[in-house]
């Protein structure tokens, strides 16, 4: 099981940077994070709504419920923000390495999961290819960083953070789509009162309707992989190997957009994918 989760992470971490590329290419970046997700919140929502009347969930659950919309509509103000003011192949690795350095300490220290040696010598690759490609340095002569875009990208990292440890305790009580679900309309929420403010609305959205559409199977579809691996293998373990999406997404940075610094951050992603093989392949 643990091969067909490493499989799924993957898909999953390539379609998510995918999506992040149209994100940052966007002109109004809170509307097409916004448009990308509405079909699939009209389509799940019967579906969903009727899970949780159906099933007996406990208090805890509904309190799940409700952190989980509350981060994702951080998650979605916070995102928009991040690629208004960073280059991608700058805030991606960040936003996904904050994930990367604390999901795997949390779920040993209050989940009982564990690492190997050959799991945290993976774990501390990844984190060194990380830092490396935020641009961060110990030179005094070279410029540092913008801090804003920084800044974001690390608070971005916190929410997913915390909503893929809510959503692993969530899965006990719902299914991976209505977890999903749950997460879109958070997220949704949080960005419709900056895009309800865009001038031209309709129009902006009739001429990129394809990348909107392209868009709209990729960011659920990505999350959707993602928890079904999470619910057939342990956190600490899998959830460091989505962060194969921060070479995929360095990648895309450098060849799509024509980012700078490419060497430099190419090197750093072939770090971090060897981290991720010793995760996966070590890490148990």
């Amino acid at each position: 099981m643990f091969v067909v989760a490493v499989l799924l992470v993957l898909c999953s971490g390539l379609t998510h940077a995918v999506w992040n590329l149209f994100a940052k290419k966007s002109e109004e970046k809170s509307l097409f994070l916004w448009a990308i997700l509405v079909p699939t919140v009209i389509l799940l929502l019967p579906t969903s709504i009727m899970e949780i009347v159906r099933t007996d969930l406990p208090a805890t659950a509904y309190l799940l419920i409700v952190l989980s919309l509350g981060l994702q509509a951080a998650y979605g103000l916070l995102l928009a923000e991040t690629y208004k003011h960073g280059d991608l192949s700058q805030v991606y690795p960040i936003m996904r390495g904050t994930s990367t350095m604390l999901i795997p300490a949390i779920g040993i220290l209050f989940l009982g999961e564990s690492l190997s040696l050959w799991g945290w010598i993976g774990l501390a690759c990844i984190i060194v290819g990380i830092f490396l490609m935020s641009g961060w340095t110990f030179r005094r002569t070279s410029t540092a960083p913008q801090l804003k875009p920084l800044l974001l990208a690390f608070a971005v990292g916190l929410c997913t953070t915390s909503y893929v440890l809510v959503d692993k305790l969530n899965l006990q009580y719902l299914s991976p789509l209505t977890l999903l679900e749950i997460a879109n309309v958070g997220f949704v929420l949080g960005i419709s009162k900056s895009v309800f403010v865009i001038p031209d609305i309709k129009a902006k959205l009739i001429s990129n309707w394809k990348w909107i559409m392209i868009g709209s199977i990729l960011n659920p579809g990505s999350y959707l992989l993602f928890l079904f691996a999470i619910g057939i293998s342990p956190v600490s373990h899998i959830s460091p190997i989505r962060e194969i999406g921060i070479v995929f997404g360095t990648i895309l940075g450098v060849l799509v957009l024509k980012e700078k610094q490419g060497r430099k951050r190419l090197i750093s992603s072939t770090i971090v994918a060897l981290g991720i093989m010793m995760i996966a392949g070590f890490g148990s």
